[in-house]
């Protein structure tokens, strides 16, 4: 099984961020509220090999964060975040989230993470633009990990 020594299932914890892109998604774009968006991926077969508790960890600080997260990401976008490509943006919030709020995930990983679900999901080169963000503000946000 793929763990880390703490125990944590990091298979599982890839699935939980890729259901957390698609109900990010599903939020964006219907405006329901995230109790309701959660519930209802919640009750889907997948989520049964997920990390339950880290997607609800990622949608609940996204949506409680959210200022926070878009002011982050303004000095590194070459838009306004609402026009960023509906997917890249999830990936963007979950990363930074995770950046920001989540120092036991290391920046490597977060960005991998991103990378990955936006090649899966998003535009034939939507995974560039989200690595080159994500890139600059993990130089910011995590300056001693990035230089140790």
């Amino acid at each position: 099984m793929n763990q880390r020594p703490e125990g944590i299932d990091l298979a599982a914890r890839s699935r939980a961020r890729r259901r957390a892109l698609q109900a990010l998604y599903a939020w964006q774009m219907s405006g329901s509220p995230m109790h309701a968006v959660i519930d209802q991926f919640r009750h889907e077969q997948d989520m049964e090999v997920a990390d339950l508790d880290y997607f609800e960890d990622l949608l609940r600080g996204v949506a409680n964060h959210v200022e926070v997260i878009d002011e982050a990401l303004k000095p590194h976008i070459d838009r306004e975040v609402a026009q960023i490509d509906p997917i890249e943006r999830a990936a963007l919030r979950l990363a930074v989230y995770e950046l920001k709020f989540r120092p036991d995930v290391p920046y490597r990983v977060i960005i991998n993470e991103a990378i990955e679900v936006t090649k899966r999901f998003g535009a034939d080169h939507g995974h560039s633009y989200v690595n080159g963000v994500l890139d600059k503000l993990a130089a910011q946000v995590r300056v001693a990990e990035k230089r140790g």
